[in-house]
């Protein structure tokens, strides 16, 4: 296949070794021209991968050349808050599918971003996402991995399977487009909060309940809105839950460790040097949850620590919730 990544940061850039490697031809358009020459000229992506050698079958470009017309698979490795907007200024080639990496919700509206997507181009059909425990330092070098594609119908997904699955990265099918969209975007949230019990030294039996009770969270948000509750269990959910809350990869267990610190919300991306999702995701996650009605206790926690609420006081609130059964 033509393949065209849009979005050259370390996921993006990881999921185009993937595909050069089972032998797509894969152009990876970076936002910044300064960046897209240095990649295409010393085949590395020095910002986001440093040490990865990029496939000869990768040309890097810029975003403002747009996307070829022989383009077959379109890909979106853009951070939540600039996906509508660079979407609504790219033209897709008509015969292309689009497959989303994000992992986050419209921030505003609160929409799936394979809605989002859909819209633009028109034909919900052209649509999926992958989602999985992913990260990209470790994709990229070549360590067994799995994730999902979703798609609605599964038809896509399944296409989409055969055409990137390898001997190292296993790709799954699956029908629940919500789900895996909504267990992509919490699981985020969770991870933020996961950050804040290591910042805090709280120890493994906090942070095995927090992950638990955060499963049980994202599957009450997913069932709500008509998604398969195993959907929870499976990669999308538990396995890129506990890859999230514990991996030394992970950018949003990182911000919950700077919240901890002390670090101010609106300076933690700068610090980590990337995108941290759960930071955009909780507010927008929350309004989502209040409109339908639903519980989400530390999606709220997330909140206020970013609203300013001290990490202790967070822990504490939680703790003191009114006792319920498990189920």
């Amino acid at each position: 296949m033509q393949i065209t990544v849009v979005g050259s940061g370390s996921w993006g850039t990881a999921l185009a070794t993937v595909l050069a490697a089972r032998g797509h031809g894969v152009t990876l358009l970076a936002r910044d021209a300064a960046q897209a020459a240095a990649i295409e000229r010393d085949r590395e992506n020095a910002r986001y991968l440093p040490g990865v050698t990029l496939d000869q079958r990768i040309h890097a470009g810029h975003l403002g050349h747009g996307i070829a017309a022989g383009t077959e698979l379109v890909v979106l490795a853009i951070p939540s808050r600039a996906f509508s907007a660079t979407l609504a200024g790219l033209t897709i080639p008509p015969a292309a599918a689009v497959l989303s990496l994000t992992k986050g919700l419209e921030p505003g509206s609160g929409r799936r971003l394979s809605e989002v997507a859909g819209q633009v181009v028109g034909d919900a059909a052209r649509i999926a996402v992958l989602s999985g425990p992913n990260h990209a330092e470790e994709v990229a070098r070549g360590t067994p991995a799995a994730t999902v594609i979703a798609s609605v119908p599964i038809d896509l997904a399944v296409r989409l399977r055969t055409e990137i699955s390898s001997e190292r990265f296993r790709v799954y099918a699956n029908a629940d487009l919500v789900g895996v969209e909504l267990a992509g975007a919490a699981k985020n949230v969770i991870a933020v909060a996961a950050g804040v019990s290591d910042g805090l030294g709280l120890g493994d039996n906090a942070k095995a309940a927090l992950i638990t009770r955060g499963l049980a969270e994202m599957t009450r948000l997913g069932v709500a809105f008509g998604a398969d509750q195993r959907t929870f269990a499976g990669l999308a959910g538990l396995g890129d839950l506990v890859a999230t809350c514990c991996s030394r990869h992970s950018r949003n267990r990182r911000a919950g460790e700077l919240l901890a610190e002390g670090m101010a919300p609106a300076a933690i991306e700068g610090h980590i040097g990337m995108v941290a999702e759960g930071l955009t995701t909780a507010p927008t996650l929350r309004a989502v949850a209040r409109e339908r009605g639903l519980e989400l206790p530390i999606t709220e926690r997330v909140c206020a620590l970013l609203d300013g609420e001290d990490p202790r006081t967070a822990v504490a609130r939680l703790m003191a919730r009114e006792p319920n059964t498990e189920y």
